[in-house]
């Protein structure tokens, strides 16, 4: 089992704040498209993953990185400093 969390527009767009899901994704790409084959609302979130950042375990990684063995995996739209 795995936590996701979701934030900004994206958790507008799946419903939730977070969920406990199992999955048999290995990188957080293959866990996204797990999630777009939910419903609309995944897929309008994820449609456009240029617009998408991701953490695993509170640590920025990229798309392609391992979830295996992760507690959790955050999804939130680019930051910006100012």
């Amino acid at each position: 089992m795995i936590e996701l969390r979701y934030f900004a527009w994206l958790r507008e767009r799946v419903g939730t704040g977070h969920e406990t899901v199992e999955t048999g994704a290995t990188t957080v790409a293959e866990l996204i498209e797990e999630l777009k084959a939910r419903d609309e609302g995944y897929a309008l979130a994820f449609s456009d993953l240029k617009a998408i950042r991701a953490a695993v375990d509170q640590d920025l990684v990229d798309l392609d990185a391992p979830i295996a063995g992760a507690k959790e995996v955050a999804f939130f739209p680019p930051m910006t400093g100012g």
